[in-house]
């Protein structure tokens, strides 16, 4: 009889440098793994998380990327005015104002509530019933205040004028139209046209169409040489040289192609590029949103002639001396590093007041920095005070420069992503080596060829956050330490392999599968908006899944982009079961053919082990719900247990009225009948499964065992936790028959029944077990165990641990004197300090965080926001979980 085993695959590292990542563990040298998660290979993934812990090493904080953080704003801007529909009476229209903004989601307060913001609401611009100011009236609909604060003024129509008098108003093309919901970087497409300045003339322009828009960042190709990409350029979009299609004829400047493609075309093929391009502008122009943050320039107070410092462009990894040798106009000058050879190699750059990588005089000099001599320059040692004299010019004023002292929160050793500045198209992992005033000095890692460390300005669009590639699906090149590493064990779910069978089932195919390309329109379609799903915390759980960790999780997750929303469902659902790789290898099995899906990388942690596994999820809002209920089947819990619909007393489908065992059955034997098991002899008549030769030995021995010990009696009916300890060497038989599979989920998820009440989710069994140890065991849990278990307590002693435990419990059991939903920034603070979290007491004070603030706060959000090392933040959460546990008792109800 074949079992699903576990395996190792010890490969060398040789092997880790091989194209083939994702070798097969049958290859090479096998040992067993105590583990029933599958098999394991070594990590050769990149993973930001598992580096920054080896390393030690802090990522550089999100805030410090101010072109990254803009470049996430909404369209939409707190204080703007629009007009929406009344929840009590949709019929009727009011003001509201955005407070914030999330994505494609507003949080918005009705025009006379004032300061108080307990009516606040969030919606969706994609779907809610939204439109400009002065709407109503265009299209005689009712403008009426809600019910609530009807009485709060006499002259509504005094108010609204005295309100929105000054007022900004959401743009009517963001609210209605192919724009709705848009931020500034969906709005960039693919072909879309834009005028680039010449990078060495301020006057001259040439229109570019966008190849590549990667988180904002555009791949850019000149109009007229579509067929290479030789002189593809990446920006930013915020880049100041970037201008609408019609700027340059609007300004008198010349449109002419750059000098070092102008010999590759003829004069009339460039004219008739241009040509079309501006007409293709002109039908499909790009929204002037997406240049509203666009800084404006400030007048320069260079002079020709003067000296300074500069970064050579060609060659960023060091600082020259450097001459202002024209200046344009009050925008826009010329700046040349400094050659005193006979025959000068001519290196400029076209700069304005705030361009990056120009400093005053003796800044090296201050800033302990080595300033690389002029190529030439006779002397020894450089000295400006010599070198002037020599030259007769003078050094630019302090005033000329923005601030040299700036450095935005970066700090050495802080990680963060870079463009490699050889290879525009390749972005790296980087590490901060020094940070000298505004400049940065990176180690990339991961190149082919080693390079030294290149300068940087600590506000330059070609630095991003930790993690900006993989959520805009750009390849990030990793580094090599990272494979080259100690090895690390990381197991990979396998997905259970069917054996061939004369009964016709249905096929999973394990065959790899091209991954689908991202969605680039990010949520600007409602098709991919997925629905608010609700974890419904009274269905059952079925055998995978704690309910008490089930009770601990939020009520609705969403809406927002469906693959977000669902993987973090997933996720949670993961994090809550007995055995997190157990869920994840039936998430590897849950797919249709007829879905438009994306496949996802999921993790779970379990007993110091991590696994990973490629799980498909749909895209499409029409599929989440048939999604939704193919992964509660797959987990055999409740269909309803997270859905697009939210349960409130009773579930349609009945499943209180189900023990466990019972439940299992319906879910689990009655439908898997016509599939054979892994392991299982193919003959099957009347659907009826002959038990496993296998399974009697196994009994056999346990009872040779228990005569031994009366210990094993207690233990074999001792809570979930104390069965999931005994269980690594078992699970090599698991699938050895379909009754023995289900028998085993049965007896160790006895914690999630029906009966076992959500408030006291683990404690409860255990206290079953102390009454019940007098008893023989259950025949099913009779069969689980297969080899004595060690006996450090008693049965005394084991009782005297449950009632310390029930004890402790009792110790542990918060009890609210209010609603944490009406806690006041006070409140929080107050209650922190009355935990073992009271240092941290001053994060939630200076972040204002309230109490509807506080329910919202998970371990990765804690982490990230309160810039919290694992351990502390662990602690807060459990802190914050009794909060919840608590509310879902007192007050959820």
């Amino acid at each position: 009889m074949e079992t699903r085993a576990s395996f190792i695959a010890t490969m060398r590292e040789t092997q880790h440098l091989s194209p083939e990542k994702g070798q097969s563990p049958a290859n090479g040298n096998r040992e067993q793994f105590d583990s029933d998660e599958g098999s394991s290979i070594e990590d050769t993934d990149f993973n930001w998380d598992e580096f920054l812990e080896e390393t030690g090493a802090s990522a550089a904080p999100h805030t410090s990327f101010k072109h990254v953080e803009i470049s996430l704003q909404s369209s939409f801007q707190p204080g703007m005015k629009l007009e929406v529909a009344n929840k009590s009476n949709p019929d009727t229209y009011w003001v509201a104002t955005i407070i914030t903004t999330c994505g494609q989601l507003l949080l918005l307060r009705y025009c006379g509530y004032g300061d108080d913001r307990r009516a606040d609401f969030w919606c969706d611009v994609m779907t809610a019933d939204l439109h400009p100011v002065g709407w109503c009236t265009q299209n005689n609909k009712v403008l009426m205040p809600p019910d609530a604060i009807k009485e709060k003024y006499m002259d509504w129509t005094e108010f609204l004028i005295r309100d929105l008098t000054g007022a900004r108003t959401a743009p009517a093309n963001l609210l209605e139209g192919p724009l709705r919901g848009k931020n500034p970087v969906d709005l960039i497409t693919v072909d879309s046209l834009i005028e680039l300045q010449d990078s060495q003339n301020p006057f001259q322009y040439w229109i570019v169409s966008v190849v590549e828009n990667v988180g904002g960042r555009l791949r850019l190709r000149y109009v007229g040489l579509e067929e290479t990409e030789s002189y593809d350029q990446w920006l930013f979009y915020l880049d100041c040289r970037l201008r609408p299609v019609g700027w340059c004829q609007e300004n008198k400047y010349r449109m002419d192609p750059p000098a070092d493609i102008y010999s590759l075309k003829t004069i009339s093929e460039w004219k008739c590029a241009l040509e079309k391009s501006l007409n293709d502008a002109a039908n499909f122009p790009l929204p002037m949103e997406v240049f509203k943050d666009h800084a404006d320039l400030r007048n320069h107070f260079f002079t020709v002639g003067m000296k300074l410092e500069a970064v050579d462009i060609r060659e960023p990894f060091h600082i020259c001396p450097a001459s202002v040798t024209k200046v344009f106009n009050n925008h826009y000058l010329q700046v040349t590093i400094d050659d005193l050879r006979p025959e000068p190699s001519k290196i400029s750059m076209l700069c304005h007041a705030d361009s990056l990588g120009i400093l005053p005089v003796q800044w090296c000099l201050k800033n302990g920095v080595n300033l690389t001599p002029p190529k030439g320059y006779s002397g020894q040692d450089f000295d400006w005070a010599d070198y002037q004299k020599q030259c007769g010019a003078e050094a630019a004023p302090h005033l000329c420069f923005r601030n040299t002292s700036f450095s935005r929160g970066f700090t050495k050793n802080m990680k963060l992503e870079a463009v490699n500045p050889r290879n525009p198209a390749e972005i790296c992992v980087a590490s901060i080596t020094s940070v000298k005033g505004r400049l940065m000095w990176l180690h990339l890692e991961g190149l082919q060829m080693p390079s030294p460390e290149y300068i940087v300005d600590v506000e330059s669009m070609d630095i991003f956050p930790v993690g900006w590639c993989e959520a805009n699906a750009y390849n990030l090149t990793p580094p090599h330490k990272a494979v080259l590493r100690r090895k690390r064990r990381i197991a990979v779910v396998q997905p259970e392999k069917q054996l061939p069978s004369t009964v016709p089932v249905e096929k999973i195919p394990h065959d790899l599968c091209p991954v689908p390309q991202p969605d680039t329109t990010g949520t600007s379609n409602g098709r991919y908006c997925c629905p608010q799903l609700y974890i419904n915390h009274r269905c059952f759980s079925g055998p995978y899944l704690n309910k008490g960790r089930i009770a601990e999780l939020p009520q609705s997750v969403g809406p927002g982009k469906c693959v977000l929303v669902l993987k973090e469902v997933l996720s949670m659902v993961i994090n809550a079961a007995y055995k997190p790789g157990s869920v994840l290898r039936e998430l590897q099995l849950v797919e249709d053919p007829q879905w438009n899906f994306q496949e996802e990388t999921l993790k779970a942690k379990y007993r110091g082990k991590t696994y990973r596994a490629t799980v498909k999820i749909v895209r499409t809002s029409d599929q989440v719900a048939d999604f939704c209920r193919r992964v509660c089947a797959k987990l055999e819990c409740c269909p309803n247990l997270f859905s697009p619909v939210l349960v409130a007393e009773v579930c349609p489908e009945n499943c209180s009225i189900h023990t466990k065992t019972k439940y299992t059955y319906y879910y689990g034997k009655r439908k898997r009948i016509i599939k054979p098991p892994i392991g299982e002899n193919n003959s099957m008549k009347s659907g009826h499964v002959k038990p496993a030769r296998r399974r009697k030995r196994r009994k056999s021995i346990f009872v040779q065992k228990k005569r031994r010990s009366s210990a094993v009696d207690l233990n074999a009916a001792g809570s979930a936790e104390e069965s999931e300890d005994d269980e690594p060497d078992v699970i090599e038989d698991e699938t050895g028959s379909e009754e023995t599979s289900s028998e085993l989920r049965d007896d160790q998820t006895d914690t999630s029944s029906a009966e076992v009440p959500s408030t006291r989710p683990r404690r409860a069994v255990t206290l079953r077990s102390s009454t019940e140890s007098d008893r023989p065991p259950p025949m099913e849990r009779a069969r689980r165990s297969r080899r004595p278990q060690p006996h450090s307590y008693s049965e005394a002693e084991k009782c005297t641990q449950v009632k310390e435990e029930i004890k402790q419990e009792e110790e542990e059991k918060l009890i609210l004197d209010s609603n944490p939903l009406e806690w006041t920034v006070t409140d929080v603070v107050r209650f922190i300090k009355l935990t073992d979290c009271a240092p941290l007491a001053k994060i939630f004070q200076e972040q204002d965080i309230d109490g509807q603030a506080l329910l919202l706060l998970t371990l990765p959000t804690v982490q990230e926001c309160m810039e919290l090392k694992l351990g502390p933040a662990i602690k807060l959460c459990h802190q914050i979980e009794r909060v919840k546990v608590a509310f879902y008792a007192q007050y959820a109800n």
